[in-house]
């Protein structure tokens, strides 16, 4: 029994964070979500928009989906802060101990996927700055390893570090500034080219009938989605709110990362309507004036995301395997990253994005529907919850049902929705009177 006890304080993912240790405030969060926020995937999404939907549509979709994402993720985020739990404890206390294994392996597997797409496009922003800049073409298999052993060097160092230290240090205090001047700069060099064609023209331009407003809703509620996974992860160092104040890492979470979505799907947008056809974001970014100083920041800046993703996937291991610290499991999981990123083919995003979406709109559907209240049963007290995982399940294929049958409505709020009113009506009735591992004041 002693044994046992030991060995469930041993697993940082399943067990409440300690008030002393719980250290951001609501700027942090802020902070932090807008950084991890920015990056060139997110511009290559909002890329796609264009011309596949008009550009009354693309704002609609670009505002109300960032919205929604975000708010689901300070939702998230605040289960988190609450509970002092990571996202692997929030499904062990929604699905049980047992059955929560299999969402935190799918999140384990997204997260190198995520990590493995940031190493490529940093890898080939980098190329084509050195192109641009000093006439080399590193296009070769020599340039490629160089690139990637370069960007996964930083990434091994900055996990050697405290997650913690990194984000109040220095996104907080260094890294956002630069970005958010990086992207004031672009914004103002691709809106005078806008203006240079016509602006009216580009805002009455018609889509071409490929994609609809709930369709294109549904790529932009993608990006966010994709983070649900780790929100709970930084949330959880968090200070916990006052009551009734939507402060903290709620607000936070939200406003910082609306922002971002909002913004960078909105400069891919710009880019693709004025760059000529056939050329790639980068090369776009890169033709601008000073397009190379400010790619190089949003590159400095991507290099964040991948961290977030491995820090975040570390813990999901250690979940499973806690014989391994954090910090060990995160350099073992970048050196996969760094070995897939040299031969795997990465650049298929939208289905990408679309699959993950099916999974964890209805997972964390079921989560917030069971958990969103602020009561649940104990993390891992239960070794199958039926009822969560038939839930889930049943909105993976209702997702996809609707993307095939229904996709003029689109896919993730139809399934957010029902997987929200069936997980909450389906709770167990202890779930009423049992708080969550953790939600108790922390002083």
């Amino acid at each position: 029994m002693a044994q046992a006890r030991s060995s469930s304080s041993a697993n940082e993912a399943l067990t409440p964070l300690p008030a002393e240790r719980r250290v951001f405030r609501w700027h942090d969060h802020l902070s932090l979500w807008f950084s991890l926020g920015v990056g060139l995937l997110v511009m290559q999404i909002g890329a796609y928009l264009v011309p596949a939907v008009g550009t009354h549509d693309a704002v609609i979709a670009i505002l109300v989906g960032s919205a929604v994402g975000a708010g689901l993720l300070a939702w998230t985020a605040r289960l988190g802060c609450e509970t002092g739990l990571a996202s692997a404890g929030l499904m062990h206390a929604t699905y049980g101990s047992a059955f929560a294994r299999l969402p935190v392996v799918l999140n384990i597997v997204q997260l190198v996927g995520w990590t493995t797409f940031e190493l490529v496009v940093m890898r080939e922003g980098t190329q084509a700055i050195a192109k641009q800049a000093l006439g080399l073409d590193l296009a070769g298999s020599g340039g490629v390893l160089a690139g990637t052993l370069l960007w996964g060097a930083v990434l091994l160092a900055l996990l050697s570090g405290s997650m913690v230290t990194l984000v109040r240090r220095f996104v907080a205090r260094f890294g956002l500034p630069l970005v958010v001047i990086s992207l004031l700069w672009l914004t103002w060099q691709f809106g005078a080219q806008l203006s240079a064609k016509g602006f009216d023209a580009f805002w009455q331009r018609p889509g071409d009938g490929s994609m609809g407003l709930f369709s294109a809703m549904d790529l932009v509620i993608a990006m966010p989605v994709s983070w649900l996974p780790l929100v709970a992860d930084y949330a959880r160092h968090g200070r916990r709110a006052a009551p009734g104040r939507l402060g903290g890492a709620f607000g936070g979470t939200w406003v910082g990362y609306a922002l971002a979505n909002v913004w960078c799907y909105a400069l891919g947008v710009m880019v693709a309507s004025v760059a000529e056809p056939g050329t790639s974001l980068v090369t776009a970014l890169l033709l601008a004036q000073g397009g190379l100083i400010a790619l190089g920041l949003i590159l400095i800046d991507e290099l964040d995301n991948a961290y977030g993703d491995v820090y975040s996937g570390s813990v999901s291991v250690h979940s499973l395997a806690p014989r391994w610290s954090v910090r060990r499991w995160g350099l073992a999981m970048a050196a996969l990253c760094i070995a897939l990123a040299l031969v795997l083919p990465m650049h298929q995003l939208e289905p990408f994005l679309l699959m993950l979406s099916s999974v964890f709109v209805p997972l964390y559907g079921v989560i917030l529907g069971r958990l969103g209240g602020g009561a649940a049963v104990q993390a891992g007290a239960r070794r199958v919850d039926w009822s969560a995982a038939l839930v889930w399940v049943g909105g993976i294929a209702l997702y996809h049902a609707c993307a095939k049958w229904a996709p003029q409505w689109g896919s993730a709020l139809p399934t957010l929705f029902v997987c929200f009113v069936l997980a909450r009506l389906t709770r167990p009735a202890a779930a009423g009177a049992a708080p969550l591992a953790g939600a108790q004041s922390h002083g």
